[in-house]
C-alpha cells in the first residue's frame, strides 16, 4: 500500500528538505520503500547521509507547500530521537528511518528503509474530501513536466469542486496555492 506523508531529511551541509512522499509500506510500519526521482532532493540528502524522517499528518497545506518547493519559512520542529534528522512538531505519526539500500539504477530510484523509532504526536483529524482533493492536486503538481498540461488542468477542475464543497480555510488556501503553481506553469510555456 502506498501511504501519503511528508519526508524530512537533512543535506550534507545540514539544510532542512521537506518533501511530500508516498512510500510503499506494510501495516506493520517496520519498512519503507522510497521512490524519489533521482533528480530531487530527498534522493541527493538519503545518498549523502542515509537516514531521515518520514511523516503522517493531515496538513495539507504542507503537503501542497512541499510539492511545489515552497516550505519557507520551515514548520516548527524538534530533532529526532534515532537519526539525524527532524520531526514536524504537529505531524500525527512519525517514522525515524534508516536506507538499507538505494537502488538508482532508474529514474525514479528505490530507497529500501528500516524504521529505527516511531513516534505519535497528535490524532489524525479525519477524512474529508477536501483534504483528498489537495492531496491528489498536490501529486498532479509534481507532475507537470511529463502529464499533459491541459490534462492536469482538467483535474483540477474537478478537485476544486471538492474543495468548494468541503473545504476549509486550510484546503482551500493550499489548493488556491497549487492553482496558483499551476498558472505559473502555463505562463511560463507560453513565453517559449
Amino acid at each position: 500500500m502506498i501511504l501519503e506523508g511528508v519526508v524530512t531529511t537533512v543535506s550534507a551541509a545540514g539544510a532542512i528538505n521537506i518533501a511530500p512522499m508516498g512510500p510503499h509500506v506494510e501495516p506493520t510500519m517496520e519498512r519503507l520503500l522510497l521512490k524519489p526521482f533521482r533528480t530531487s532532493r530527498t534522493y541527493r540528502n538519503l545518498c549523502k547521509h542515509p537516514e531521515g524522517v518520514f511523516h503522517v499528518t493531515d496538513d495539507v497545506l504542507l503537503i501542497a507547500q512541499a510539492a511545489i518547493g515552497a516550505v519557507v519559512p520551515l514548520p516548527p520542529l524538534i530533532p529526532a530521537e534515532h537519526v539525524r534528522g527532524h520531526v514536524l512538531r504537529d505531524c500525527c505519526r512519525y517514522y525515524e528511518f534508516r536506507a538499507d539500500l538505494i537502488d538508482d539504477r532508474e529514474e525514479r530510484c528505490q530507497i529500501d528503509a528500516v524504521v529505527v523509532n516511531s513516534g505519535r504526536v497528535r490524532d489524525f483529524f479525519g477524512f474529508n474530501r477536501a483534504k483528498h482533493a489537495v492531496v491528489e492536486a498536490a501529486i498532479l503538481a509534481t507532475r507537470v513536466d511529463f502529464l499533459p498540461l491541459e490534462e492536469i488542468e482538467a483535474d483540477f477542475r474537478k478537485l476544486n469542486i471538492l474543495v468548494d464543497k468541503t473545504g476549509g480555510d486550510q484546503e482551500q488556501q493550499a489548493f488556491a496555492l497549487l492553482r496558483r503553481h499551476l498558472a505559473g506553469v502555463r505562463e511560463t510555456r507560453k513565453a517559449y
